[in-house]
């Protein structure tokens, strides 16, 4: 197991769960993917959960306090930046929205939330004593950000006019990339997907993905795509966890 020391900006760097049930959430997700855990008070009234892969934080979850009442459970997105205050700025003149303005985390670095045009919400995090996530691409680990979106082209320059990403397209796919590392990826909500609102969907890296999909339906959650090949790529499946979060499995062939 490698450990991470840092993030380039632009990188997808820390995946967070939000929850209506910090709890549950930690059995179902230890449960799943084997994760142990540390709990840090975050506020008076807020307990902030960080997940660990063999000793190294792998990814965070905390439970929706009163005044995020309606918020349904999600996995957040992080992106490094070197300045959060300088990269919200530039987010809000390409027309997003700042859901919570750049503010300091304690020592450990200094974040905003946004929305951007087409809906779909990330973070901004500018590392001080925290870098984000020491561990990712390896089994049991977040490897991959997804962002389903309503209008691809739009949304493509947006995210690289903010990161300076560059693009690998195929077919209907669009792979964005940092340095020439892909690090995410986007496409078009298709209309048989129904009421699905733009979003990013966090990947995790599984050994087997059909085992791991039965495992998460056995612990209770559901099944919104079964275990599907992506040519070239590996074997795939959508899952919903028993409190409402979505998320995705993967098995790399690559």
């Amino acid at each position: 197991m490698t450990k991470i020391d840092h993030h380039e900006p632009g990188s997808f760097s820390w995946a967070e769960l939000a929850t209506t049930d910090a709890g549950a959430a930690k059995t179902f997700y230890t449960g799943l993917f084997g994760w142990s855990y540390v709990d840090s008070p975050a506020g008076p009234d807020m307990i902030y959960t960080r997940v660990k892969k063999g000793g190294k934080d792998a990814a965070a979850l905390y439970q929706l306090g009163k005044e995020q009442k309606g918020v349904p459970p999600h996995w957040n997105v992080y992106f490094s930046v070197a300045s959060a205050d300088e990269s919200a700025s530039k987010a809000k003149k390409l027309g997003a929205k700042a859901l919570m303005e750049p503010f300091d985390v304690m020592e450990y670095g200094r974040m905003a939330l946004l929305q951007d045009p087409q809906g779909a919400t990330f973070s901004l995090w500018e590392p001080r004593k925290h870098i984000g996530a020491e561990v990712m691409n390896e089994p049991n680990t977040a490897c991959w950000a997804e962002l389903d979106t309503t209008d691809t082209a739009a949304a493509g320059k947006f995210y690289t006019a903010l990161f300076g990403w560059g693009t690998k397209v195929g077919g209907d796919y669009t792979e964005f990339q940092v340095g020439g590392r892909s690090i995410g990826g986007m496409m078009k909500i298709a209309k048989e997907w129904g009421n699905v609102p733009p979003n990013w969907l966090v990947y995790f890296a599984v050994d087997d993905c059909d085992a791991t999909a039965g495992k998460a339906q056995k612990l209770g959650a559901k099944i919104f795509m079964p275990p599907t090949d992506i040519p070239k790529t590996g074997r795939f499946s959508i899952l919903q966890d028993p409190q409402g979060a979505v998320f995705a499995v993967i098995k790399l062939t690559m």
